[in-house]
């Protein structure tokens, strides 16, 4: 018989599950792992989860957080032991995010960031199996490539552009996560089409354009495609360094058996060479020009900070505290 294309798809590249369930992760057993706001929200609701909430909340009582503060730390527990929780299923490494509230702040990225660290490593994880994940705001880059320099591996994440690529290559971060449904949804709605064939999906060049431009160059950075509306667009990328996929699709990649192919071949050729090293100016005047990627990469974020919201909002009724601790 045939081997399915999720057999395929994993001889020539990197699955990773995008979940937080971990029913899931058990079921596909992918190598890596990536988590987000939205996930672990989603996660929390769960009632397979609720003795990791009541962990994370008596854990960060127990360390005399009060408040708001609780909330936080609580939610910061919470995410590293659902992330502890997934590395006991797989061989490799758990992508983790920084509240992305801190998008914009270089400082209180790479504090947080070390804090989850501090976290893990109280659950006798080591740091090699951590990728802090972080918002490719100019910011978030400044703080990965701290972060990169002592050490500590980072995933940037929300990456929709060029001017993102190429300062997180000159960053040397670990990994970059261009998300290539989100492309697609923007394209469609801008353009006012219903489909593209997968060879002019805008979301699915965007990363060919990115992986060509980095092969070409030699940049060490991995690329991981995410955010996949189809099947489609997830073959369509097939040979990517990685790719994080949610359990609904991985599902229907294992019981497709078409014939899988490498997609990115690179083609130094075809490539562009690019000057990597962009100030802080050149990074914002070039992410403006780009609507799609400014405006994707706002919208994320803010859509992240919801999920967070919407996460304080289920802990602090499920303990009891009061809602208007702020007011």
């Amino acid at each position: 018989m045939t081997q399915s294309a999720f057999d395929q798809l994993q001889a020539i590249t990197t699955i990773v599950a995008d979940t937080g369930d971990l029913k899931a992760i058990q079921q596909f057993r992918p190598l890596d792992a990536t988590t987000n706001p939205s996930l672990i929200t989603a996660a929390a609701t769960q009632p397979e989860n609720r003795e990791l909430i009541e962990d994370a909340y008596t854990q960060a009582r127990n360390e005399d957080y009060q408040s708001d503060e609780l909330i936080e730390r609580s939610i910061d527990i919470l995410t590293v032991k659902l992330g502890v929780e997934i590395l006991k299923s797989i061989q490799g490494r758990v992508s983790t995010e920084v509240d992305a509230a801190l998008s914009y702040d270089t400082d209180a990225t790479v504090a947080k960031a070390k804090q989850l660290l501090a976290l893990y490593s109280s659950y006798g994880i080591d740091q090699s199996r951590i990728l802090i994940k972080i918002a490719a705001t100019w910011e978030g880059i400044q703080a990965a490539k701290q972060l990169e320099a002592e050490g500590i591996h980072c995933n940037l994440t929300l990456l929709f552009g060029l001017a993102q690529a190429k300062a997180c290559a000159d960053a040397q971060v670990t990994l970059i996560s261009p998300f290539v449904g989100r492309i697609l949804d923007w394209y469609k709605k801008a353009e006012q089409v219903d489909h593209y064939p997968i060879e002019k999906d805008p979301g699915v060049l965007s990363v060919k354009q990115i992986y060509q431009l980095y092969k070409h160059n030699q940049i060490k950075t991995e690329i991981m495609g995410a955010s996949f509306r189809s099947i489609d667009q997830v073959l369509g990328l097939a040979g990517c360094d990685l790719l994080t996929v949610s359990p609904a699709l991985l599902a229907e990649l294992a019981q497709d058996h078409r014939q899988v192919s490498h997609q990115l071949l690179s083609q130094a050729s075809t490539a562009v060479e690019a000057d990597f090293k962009l100030d802080k100016a050149q990074f914002k005047q070039q992410l403006e020009a780009d609507l799609m990627a400014f405006q994707l990469l706002q919208g994320g974020i803010d859509g992240f900070i919801k999920a967070r919201e919407q996460l304080s909002t289920l802990l602090r009724q499920s303990f009891g505290i009061d809602a208007e601790i702020k007011a």
